[in-house]
């Protein structure tokens, strides 16, 4: 987890760094008029003027709703962000630190539009940066380090393939160490082992379930090669806001919710994001090479996530097991922790002030 942490700090300052200059190279080359930005944009873009307007990436009212959904709720599903929370030390640590974090992607949010509108104006109207078939050197997914080149040099070039190297790094291990520790510590020594397990036998476990987690995304990397980055980040946030936001939100605010609500509902989630994924247009067509797509959508969110939703409901509802009453008469104490902290913390915490 220490290790984990500082790759992630590093990974996050140098790469708000590069954004940063990259950004304002990209004005500068247009005397920091967005004005002028845009228009040579418009210029070069095949669609023109037409890039300025919605409906380019979505075509339809549903997946418009899902993708939100997705990029909303998904970043709290995500297993290595909410990892992030076992590295604070209290709640108000917690809040703080979500404070700072908001406010940098925040701002990461905001570069994207001035480098996006950048690598049309600089990037796809260069020839240099196209080969001979007339496509982007190295495919799509390489348009912000051509960008890189253009504004910076080799030198900037190797820096941010650098930090692209570390921000790879820091996800796959943030991943790894929640997948491995989730099978070995919760999977396997609580819902397997019922607590007899040892911790000689959950480092055995953590170490195989992170071979075969780096074996399976060696073998989905290869698959997805050719497929365009942030359609594919998409389908995580759509998976992560299908399976684990549900499970987090209600455990949190309602007191109904029930261990079998949750993992049943849960898998549900999951379950359905996954097979929605697969047929969708992107997947079914696209990659496995079917004549016609079993579902018309290419974002399952907001389909999943109702029937987690509704999963969790019915099955926590109709939970009538004497560990389910133990599990709702104790949600007042659990929802007086989650906002205040433990009862030792915010008790000293009081007596301090």
């Amino acid at each position: 987890m220490l290790a984990t942490t500082w790759i992630q700090i590093i990974k996050a300052v140098l790469l708000l760094t590069g954004c940063v200059f990259m950004a304002v190279m990209v004005l500068a080359e247009f005397g920091f008029s967005l004005n002028q930005l845009f228009t040579q944009a418009i210029r070069v873009h095949p669609s023109h003027v037409a890039i300025m307007s919605p409906g380019g990436l979505i075509s339809d009212p549903v997946s418009a709703i899902s993708l939100g959904l997705a990029l909303v709720f998904g970043t709290a599903g995500l297993p290595h962000i909410l990892m992030r929370f076992f590295t604070v030390g209290n709640v108000k640590a917690a809040r703080q630190s979500i404070l700072y974090a908001t406010g940098l992607v925040g701002i990461g949010y905001a570069l994207i539009v001035i480098i996006g509108f950048g690598t049309i104006a600089l990037v796809a109207g260069n020839p240099d940066y196209h080969d001979q078939s007339g496509g982007i050197l190295g495919g799509v997914n390489m348009v912000a380090i051509h960008l890189a080149h253009h504004v910076g040099g080799e030198v900037f070039l190797g820096f941010m393939c650098a930090v692209s190297f570390s921000t790879i790094l820091a996800v796959v291990a943030g991943l790894t160490l929640a997948g491995s520790s989730a099978v070995s510590h919760d999977l396997y020594a609580h819902a397997l082992r019922r607590g007899a397990a040892n911790d000689r036998e959950e480092m055995l476990v953590s170490r195989v379930t992170t071979i075969v987690l780096g074996v399976l995304s060696i073998l989905l990397a290869i698959a997805f090669e050719k497929q365009n980055i942030a359609f594919i980040v998409s389908l995580t946030f759509s998976i992560a806001a299908s399976s684990n936001f549900p499970v987090l939100l209600l455990s949190i605010y309602w007191k109904g919710l029930t261990t079998r609500g949750a993992v049943v509902g849960g898998s549900l989630g999951l379950v359905s994001a996954i097979t929605l994924c697969i047929l969708s247009p992107t997947v079914w067509v696209k990659i496995l090479h079917h004549p016609q797509a079993w579902f018309p959508y290419e974002y399952p969110a907001l389909f999943s996530m109702s029937i987690a939703f509704i999963g969790i409901f019915l099955f926590s509802i109709t939970d009538r097991s004497a560990g389910a009453a133990g599990e709702r008469d104790r949600y007042a104490n659990q929802l007086v922790d989650s906002e205040l902290g433990t009862p030792a913390t915010w008790s000293a915490q009081l007596k301090v002030e």
